[in-house]
């Protein structure tokens, strides 16, 4: 028996007659699983590496030869408008460094009275720098929360102290859960509007619920070898409860259409895991094919990103694939029960719903409706052209962080600059070379675009030293990219002799270095997510066309996602409802990892559509019928799984993480714009245009793919009666 019969008609039928063991097994694995998480897990990071680049170099070699300079700092501002000069105001300062330097995981800390250009021009601003013993992402959260609290309790209405800097935000990340329920309630509230039958909502929650706690579990296990980023679990959150709910809601939804058809709800449950088994298993891979091309970045924090999120889904797909008979087997017979009066929905819509007639509108003027869709998808994607990634940096958080607060008094105070200092450091191989670096704050004062240079400071044995330079501009702006590459320049002409090598970096160069790696990196990840995705489509649907319209489409929508992430996060239009504090560019990485997400997500609508209306042309071969209706009995499931995803996406878009609302404004719009413009109206439009040419596939090729039968032997077992035919 084939391999694909074993797993989506054998396994389905005996889930199905043993659900009891199914379900204990599952729950036994979950609770395993769980034991392990508790005590095993990780902690999550923000640190980069990024092999090959001059600030991951410097990083090393402070790390190496000059580890007092290695770790990371924060600090405490302090702002009197009497002058932080004033002998009371001195003594509450000083009781305050002795505090600091109690606190945990702390080195080292300066006073500004002390310290060169550490008390503003007016005399009003003071700062304080805390040094500590470990990079950021291994600064313990409570060390972090200790200073912010400091801060707090110290600040009155003489005397406001607010922390900032690197460490300050380890404390500030939002906790994860409270969009996450959001999202869920959204989420149970559009499956009862579409289904109106609580059973049929409650069935695609569960077995999301249960895919997506036994991935965090298993993402938790990771995090105890692999440091991956803070907001690692938002962004798998994201896509785990949307594709979560999605797969449960394509097999419940076609285990409903076999019950109507009076079936018993073993065989229904054996149909729907045979047909819509097949189409969740193949749209999963292509999702975890897009995730896992994160590795052609080079970075390996966002290869882990998206292997954490390629586990997530493929443990949703398992779920669905191998436990729902199981869970069918209970909640099947009674899945049309406790319905909510006015919201009764049928079970199949084959020429009767609202696609089949929105898709008749389109095949009979399908140039019109095309030229349409496509001219409001560019105009969408027209804010593109002026797309500029980099970092948001403290200054785009809200008002009621410490550290937005500190970032706006230190700019205020000593220049915007300030917030984004560079770290200039020096390999020194030869002793005699030693006396050319001393005179390197002379030398980087005159670079345009420094507004001051600190003093040079040695290691020990003189084989490191490290130069702080102050650029005029804020750690965003396009000036301060232009002057690390312009200091770069001029260190490398300076210092061209051998004997000290220069280096420049810094959290802002490291994270300058970070977008042009991926930028450099991107077409290749483009052309091997595009090229596989494609294969796997061309395979699956034996047509070369399909799977090129569904490149072309998903690149359409999601372009028009990107330009709708400038127009809020670069030129602040809505960013008042979203609650964008400041405008700013696009995150550096944002780019790659939202095409890999969207991307992959489109291909799961594109696989639920096609498959269906591929089953309606091999039954009736009519091309214009079976899109009409393949349309027509996937509109409604589609549309609630986008739905869910579009509330669950948009619930993070209001994130105080401004990275994580980039993540769910660009997935949300994305994902509204392929399952309204694309999936209505391009993709019935160009299938209509293609007619037979749609499923047209070279003989040669056909003889030398491998042949996946994504419908199943079953599928004609449910496939709603044409008209007209007996």
């Amino acid at each position: 028996m084939r391999k694909e019969s074993l797993l989506f008609e054998r396994w389905p039928r005996f889930a199905y007659r043993h659900a009891r063991l199914v379900l204990l097994s599952t729950l036994v694995a979950l609770a395993v699983l769980a034991s392990l998480w508790s005590s095993l897990r990780g902690d999550f990071g923000d640190a980069f590496s990024i092999p090959g680049s001059e600030s991951q170099e410097l990083f090393d070699l402070l790390e190496d030869r000059f580890p007092a300079t290695a770790g990371d700092s924060g600090y405490i501002v302090v702002h009197s408008a009497d002058g932080v000069e004033d002998a009371e105001t001195k003594e509450r300062v000083a009781a305050l460094i002795g505090e600091i330097e109690q606190l945990p995981q702390v080195a080292a800390v300066s006073s500004p009275y002390e310290a060169a250009d550490a008390i503003s021009e007016d005399g009003t601003v003071a700062r304080i720098d805390v040094r500590y013993v470990e990079q950021t992402n291994k600064i313990e959260p409570a060390s972090a929360e200790a200073l912010i609290a400091l801060a707090k309790e110290t600040s009155s209405e003489e005397l406001q102290v607010e922390a900032g800097g690197p460490v300050a935000q380890v404390a500030e990340r939002q906790p994860s859960g409270s969009s996450e329920v959001i999202g869920l309630s959204a989420a149970v509230v559009i499956l009862l509007i579409a289904f109106g039958s609580v059973v049929a909502m409650a069935l695609p929650i569960l077995t999301a619920l249960l895919g997506l706690g036994s991935g965090f579990f298993m993402i938790g296990l990771v995090t105890s070898v692999v440091g991956l980023p803070s907001w690692t679990t938002q962004f798998v959150a994201m896509i785990g409860i949307g594709v979560g709910i999605d797969y449960a809601l394509l097999i419940s939804t076609r285990f409903r259409e076999a019950k109507s058809q009076d079936l018993s709800s073993e065989d229904a449950a054996v149909v729907a895991a045979a047909t819509a088994g097949r189409s969740v298993f193949f749209a999963g891979g292509t999702v975890v094919i897009a995730l896992l091309g994160l590795w052609a970045s080079g970075i390996a924090s966002i290869g882990w990103v998206g292997t954490a999120a390629a586990l997530v889904v493929a443990t949703t797909v398992a779920i669905a694939v191998l436990v729902m008979p199981a869970i069918l087997r209970y909640a099947g017979p009674v899945i049309n029960s406790l319905q909510i009066p006015f919201l009764a929905a049928p079970a199949a819509e084959a020429d009767t719903g609202i696609g089949y007639r929105l898709s008749r509108i389109v095949q009979r003027h399908p140039v019109v409706c095309l030229a349409g869709a496509a001219a409001v998808l560019l105009l969408l994607t027209a804010p593109v052209l002026d797309l500029r990634l980099g970092i948001s940096d403290p200054g785009n958080n809200p008002e009621s962080f410490t550290s937005r607060r500190a970032y706006d008094l230190i700019s205020d105070g000593f220049g915007p600059g300030t917030n984004g200092p560079i770290v200039v450091g020096f390999r020194i191989d030869d002793p005699a070379a030693g006396a050319h670096v001393g005179e390197a704050s002379d030398f980087l004062a005159t670079v345009d675009g420094v507004d001051n240079a600190g003093p040079v400071v040695f290691n020990g044995d003189q084989s490191a030293a490290v130069v702080t330079v102050i650029p005029e501009s804020a750690p965003q702006d396009e000036a301060t990219v232009t002057l690390i590459h312009e200091l770069r320049s001029a260190l490398g002409r300076e210092y061209a002799e051998p004997g000290a090598r220069p280096l420049v970096g810094g959290s802002t160069a490291t994270f300058i270095d970070v977008g042009e790696h991926l930028s450099d990196r991107l077409p290749y990840f483009l052309g091997a997510v595009i090229a596989l995705s494609f294969v796997l489509l061309v395979v699956v649907f034996r047509s070369i066309l399909v799977p090129l319209k569904a490149a072309l489409m998903n690149l359409i929508s999601i372009g028009a996602s990107f330009g709708v992430l400038v127009a809020i996060f670069q030129w602040g239009w809505l960013g008042g409802v979203f609650g964008v504090a400041r405008e700013g560019p696009v995150e550096a990485f944002l780019p790659m990892m939202l095409f890999a997400v969207l991307f992959g997500l489109s291909m799961d609508y594109e696989v639920f559509l096609v498959s269906r209306i591929r089953e309606e042309y091999d039954a009736s071969g009519d091309n214009t019928e079976a899109v009409a209706r393949g349309l027509s009995v996937t509109t409604r499931v589609i549309s609630a799984a986008a739905a869910i995803m579009v509330a669950v996406f948009l619930t993070f878009a209001f994130s105080d993480q401004r990275v994580v609302k980039e993540f769910g404004i660009g997935l949300g719009f994305a994902v509204f714009l392929d399952a309204t413009l694309v999936r209505l109206v391009l993709v019935p439009s160009l299938m209509q245009l293609a007619g037979r040419w749609n499923w047209w596939l070279p003989s040669w090729l056909d003889r030398l793919l491998p042949h996946v039968d994504i419908h199943g032997r079953l599928a004609k077992t449910t496939r709603p009666i044409a008209p007209g035919s007996s």
